[in-house]
């Protein structure tokens, strides 16, 4: 048994091990290749985030899941340098958004360059995804098309808020499925499609990408209340800060309203105030961390990643298909 890549997933068959690792070791010389501009200033902020590390979660996505047809079809490595180009992308922009200082452990590109200077990366890094997407064929573009509309319909929801009437945790849900949900699943999708593995196995292994998508980025919100920024590589309580109500602070609201408890009508009070003051934004973070609406939060995380690993149930029994239903269980763990 070998723990392969950051994300910290443990393969036990070797010939799985070698053929993930070469994988991500081609993804790695790609992003860096893919990264470059010959103006020195663009190369280096390009290279910003990718130099930082990360998981790598979604091109390790894309090697499991291209085991499920040929692993070194020609299209599998280009594919997943594409969705982690697209992801890095919107990190660029998340950041200047949330007004993050700390992205993977560094500072972030806008806290470094300025917003205009992180923005337009990000632009960089997305024109760099489609110039290698065009490579890939036409039905790919449409893939990746679909997915960005997505992932940008979400980021506008979140933006707008809830319509008068709509459950806020089921708005919330909805944004989660296209802001990380889409993207997720593309790997997935991309990983099977590109091996040639049949037309059902690609759907069962899209399914399965949505919903541990919304699961991780669950266990993200966990992470961003119950962490400190050693362990999470970013500012804890960011989006506390912006005011961005992740679901731990919907869980809380939602019991608000069902039971009306002081303490808790006490706590959404002090979570509506100015918390870029810093005594405030520690209080609010310490009270949630004990709250029952954390533990509600990890829930919902487990039961996205339950609902993962069910999909999988139509695949045959292999190595691949373990180390996908092992993902399941390790972003529960990340959440506690």
């Amino acid at each position: 048994m070998t723990v392969v890549g950051p994300f910290g997933l443990s393969v036990r068959d070797q010939a799985l091990e070698a053929d993930v690792q070469a994988g991500l070791a081609a993804v790695e010389e790609g992003l860096l290749e893919a990264t470059k501009s010959e103006v020195p200033f663009i190369t280096e902020a390009a290279q910003h985030l990718v130099r930082a590390g990360g998981k790598r979660f979604r091109p390790l996505l894309v090697m499991l899941t291209a085991q499920f047809g040929d692993p070194y079809a020609p299209g599998v490595v280009p594919s997943a340098v594409v969705v982690e180009l697209t992801h890095l992308a919107t990190l660029y922009h998340d950041d200047v958004m949330d007004e993050a200082d700390v992205r993977r452990g560094v500072a972030s590109a806008n806290q470094r360059w300025g917003n205009s200077v992180a923005v337009l990366t990000g632009d960089f890094l997305f024109a760099r995804a489609s110039h290698t997407l065009a490579d890939l064929g036409p039905e790919a573009v449409r893939v990746q098309a679909e997915a960005f509309e997505r992932l940008v319909t979400g980021q506008i929801l979140e933006t707008a808020g809830p319509s008068d009437g709509r459950d806020p945790v089921d708005h919330y849900l909805e944004v989660l499925a296209g802001k990380t949900g889409s993207l997720v699943a593309v790997a997935c999708r991309f990983g099977a499609m590109m091996s040639g593995a049949d037309e059902a196995v690609v759907d069962v292994l899209t399914q399965y990408g949505e919903r541990l998508g919304v699961a991780f980025q669950l266990a993200d919100d966990v992470l961003d209340i119950a962490s400190e920024s050693t362990e999470s590589g970013k500012t804890p309580g960011t989006d506390l800060r912006e005011g961005i109500p992740t679901l731990p602070v919907l869980r809380l609201r939602e019991r608000v309203a069902r039971l009306g408890l002081a303490e808790d009508v006490a706590l959404c009070e002090l979570l509506d105030s100015d918390l870029t003051d810093d005594a405030r934004h520690a209080e609010a973070l310490a009270r949630l961390r004990v709250h029952p609406a954390l533990e509600l939060a990890r829930r919902d995380t487990v039961r996205y990643a339950e609902e993962a690993r069910a999909a999988l149930a139509p695949l045959p029994e292999c190595d691949a298909k373990a180390s996908l239903v092992e993902l399941c269980d390790l972003v529960v763990h990340r959440a506690g």
